[in-house]
């Protein structure tokens, strides 16, 4: 099927159901948007703000409006010609309170292996601490805590007894309710009540990450797959939805497996699936896909605008201001020892116990030990470079096996020991599996590195290492300090190519800061001895703000940057953000185990910062002097991102300005009138608008691009070209010129403090030949050498079109 020529992202919850976007369907048609892009649509828990944590496959969300609500947006979409793409968690399902939202779970949890729902749940039902039962890490304190002061009861029911510990209720398995005492009850069940304190450790069955609330699914199964899809795969047969979105594939046992079932069974509609790609990584050639939701796009664009020459100098400052280490490899090493000794230990042992089980049926007689193979799988995990090395039955491809010599390689250079069980761990990995307990540990390999680099890297490091917050991003390399323009080029090559209608993105519902602050912060790596004396001075003047108890000078790096991306900020959003960041750091405090003397020190240091009049002023006055630049930078990406090789997704409210943070920040309402309403005003504008806080100019640029692209999907889709234009003179590095189709050409400036102190003087780009029109002010345009200065006389950006096409 036809690939979407833009998205548009709606995060769809109980305030803003399918009837309100079916309200802004007609604005969204005139933005230029040809798809709307939903966030989760099945049932999903009670009170759910996001959609994956989903309880029932075969129903539309009642609470955004069930069937005849989604039946309503059809239609609102068919009368203005818009597809609809949507959001699919194949990974896991919701552990709701109560279980009995989940039909299948409740199952399991009454009938447990012999369920006919058992199949369904990735659970080890031969653990060794717990055969035959579900470990459900729900209490509050200690099982024989909570029974002494009867908490735990058996509780009548209808459909029978039930055993009842606040608002969690559990099936009892039938006759056991006669048993006698609640603890004899409890040890007839094929589930396990404990405190919620042991669930990193002792969980037996496979997580979303570290969420004890979601629950892995076993997608490998057919069975499982035709169930959980079938109202999906109806909607897409019928022509109700026109795409999918993948979430978090690297959780599945065989991405290429549930990739091609889907490809199969959906007539091949377009997919893309959100994989985290590392630095110079490409996807399976045997992934039935698209291409990603575009985190990979997201990073070509950053290192686009951060200038390499300020690298030196914010590394200098950071260690200087805070004594952290310059270089992230460090941070993210220790972060990853955390994850697979903490939070993922009980997925780390489960992995352990399937390596001793394959080790014992594939090289028997082997000298390994127990802890030997537990030490070494430990630093392997911790060495992998990327999110997950893809292995076949049959074959190994070269990229994964790079991938698994580089993890083999950062043991042998750290570890100096364990090197036979490091050897025999690749060996198995590398190995065409000849036993079922070899083809297990292969399978759950797989499925364990991705989420310890997950929450080890993006959950973690990223909020350890603060050199320069804009680079912290979801599939970002904080390690790499911008790029030439000639990588941008040749990777965009690469991308026409390849995949020529993946998605692209410049901020989701799961990036750490909107494109707006980052480009704002963009602009500081231009101008790093502003910014030194700046943070400098606020580190000696907020020292009395500062307490024994915290914050740590790191974590006050990260909200000096914080403050300047996002002002200006409310005191209430500022601390929420810090709770969040020094919580995930997990340094300090954590959700887990929260410190409330740190949290209160860092509360009473942001309140009494941002009530202080000399620091207001100064971030005030940077941030004046920042702020134009970050416009226009903001401007720029925007551009490049729109008419790049790709579908380009619009998330929600990023048309116009947007200083939002990381979640949940960034999903808060979206005054569509306010949209509309600007949209209408630049529409009727004679020329173009004022770069101000408006917010006009950004409309203006989203929606004329957009429309460029829906009017000539030809020339930006998988049979258009990519081709860069030649740039020449004292600002040629500047410019980032090319051409998409032969039609259309794209003029957008980076680096823009640069080009604010030398101006753009005799900087020439070759245009095609022909006449052109210039879509934001109108004017026509001869191809040819042109001088950059006349071309964004009017505005700094240009969208040029062949004449003939207008």
């Amino acid at each position: 099927m036809p690939a979407p020529i833009s998205t548009y992202r709606l995060q769809m919850t109980k305030d803003f159901t399918f009837a309100q976007a079916a309200d802004i369907v007609p604005y969204l048609h005139a933005l230029g948007i040809t798809h709307l892009y939903l966030s989760p649509i099945l049932q999903a828990a009670p009170g759910s703000t996001h959609g994956y944590d989903v309880v029932d496959h075969g129903h539309v969300s009642s609470e955004l409006g069930g069937p005849d609500g989604h039946a309503l947006l059809h239609a609102a979409r068919l009368a203005h010609g818009m597809g609809e793409i949507v959001d699919v968690v194949p990974n896991h399902m919701a552990v709701p309170v109560p279980a009995t939202l989940n039909p299948a779970w409740w199952d399991v949890l009454l009938h447990g292996p012999e369920s006919r729902f058992a199949a369904w749940f990735d659970i080890d039902w031969t653990s060794r601490l717990n055969p035959g039962k579900v470990v459900l890490a729900v209490l509050g304190d200690p099982l024989d805590d909570c029974l002494k002061r009867d908490e735990i009861a058996i509780v009548e029911h209808p459909d029978g007894p039930r055993l009842a510990y606040f608002d969690h209720v559990f099936p009892l398995s039938p006759g056991t309710e006669k048993l006698g005492s609640v603890r004899d009850v409890l040890d007839a069940q094929h589930y396990r009540l404990a405190s919620w304190r042991i669930s990193s450790e002792e969980l037996n069955y496979r997580r979303f990450f570290d969420i004890d609330t979601l629950v892995g699914l076993r997608m490998e199964d057919p069975e499982v797959f035709s169930a959980t899809h079938a109202l999906l795969l109806a909607f897409v047969r019928g022509g109700v939805i026109d795409g999918l979105r993948i979430d978090h594939p690297d959780g599945l046992a065989d991405p290429a497996l549930y990739l091609h079932m889907l490809a199969e069974q959906s007539g091949g509609t377009w997919t893309v699936v959100e994989k985290i790609l590392g630095h110079g990584e490409d996807l399976p050639i045997t992934w039935e896909t698209a291409g990603t939701t575009g985190y990979d796009a997201l990073l070509d664009v950053t290192q686009l605008y951060v200038d390499p020459d300020g690298e030196g100098p914010f590394t200098n400052l950071y260690v200087q201001l805070t004594g952290e280490p310059g270089d992230i490899a460090t941070v993210i090493i220790d972060a990853k020892r955390n994850v697979v000794s903490d939070l993922l230990a009980a997925e780390v042992e489960r992995l352990h116990e399937a390596l001793v089980a394959a080790c014992r049926a594939q090289f028997p007689g082997r000298d390994l030990t127990y802890l030997g193979l537990r030490e070494a799988l430990v630093e392997v995990l911790v060495g992998m470079p990327v999110y997950r090395a893809y292995l076949e039955d049959d074959a190994v491809a070269p990229e994964a096996r790079e991938v698994l010599e580089r993890a083999a390689d950062h043991v042998r250079a750290t570890l100096h020991r364990r090197l036979h069980e490091v050897d025999t761990i690749i060996e198995l990995l590398l190995s065409p599996p000849r036993t079922p307990a070899a083809a297990e540990f292969r399978r759950r390999f797989g499925q364990t590195t991705g989420p310890v680099t997950a929450k080890g890297v993006e959950d973690t490091a990223f909020y350890r290492y603060h050199r320069f917050a804009a680079l912290n991003e979801v599939g970002g390399e904080p390690g790499l300090f911008g790029a030439p323009l000639a990588d941008f080029h040749d990777a965009m090559v690469r991308r026409q190519r390849d995949w020529p209608t993946a998605m692209t993105t410049l901020s989701t519902h799961d990036t750490k800061r909107s494109e707006d602050v980052r480009a704002r912060l963009f602009v500081l790596s231009e101008l790093p001895r502003e910014w030194g004396d700046a943070v400098t001075g606020w580190f000696a003047h907020n020292d009395k703000y500062r307490s024994p108890a915290g914050p740590d000078r790191n974590l006050e790096y990260l909200l000096y940057q914080t403050i300047v991306g996002a002002w200006p900020i409310s005191t209430e959003r500022a601390i929420a953000y810090a709770e969040k960041a020094s919580r995930e750091a997990k340094q300090h405090t954590s959700w887990t185990d929260p410190v409330p003397a740190y949290d209160d020190a860092v509360r009473d240091f942001l309140t009494g910062v941002l009530a202080d009049e000399q620091f207001v002023a100064e971030v005030t006055a940077l941030v004046d002097v920042v702020r134009p630049l970050g416009w226009a930078t903001a401007l720029s990406q925007k551009l490049v991102q729109l008419t790049m090789p790709g579908a380009p997704d619009v998330y929600q409210c990023t048309e116009s300005w947007d200083l939002s943070l990381v979640d949940p920040d960034n999903r808060r309402a979206v005054d569509y009138a306010a949209r509309s309403s600007a949209l209408l005003s630049v529409d009727g504008l004679a020329g173009v608008p004022v770069i101000d806080a408006s917010g006009d100019a950004k409309v203006l640029v989203t929606a004329r691009t957009l429309r460029v692209r829906r009017d000539h999907p030809d020339w930006f889709g998988a049979a258009g070209v990519y081709e860069p234009l030649p740039v020449d003179g004292p600002a040629a590095k500047h410019l980032v010129a090319f051409a998409r189709g032969g039609s259309a050409v794209t003029l957008a400036p980076r680096l823009v403090a640069g080009v604010a102190r030398i101006g753009w003087g005799e900087t020439v780009v070759h245009l095609p030949a022909g006449l052109w029109r210039n879509v934001f002010t109108g004017a026509l345009e001869a191809g040819g050498e042109r001088r950059v200065a006349e071309l964004l006389a009017a505005f700094p950006l240009a969208l040029l079109i062949a004449e003939t096409a207008s």
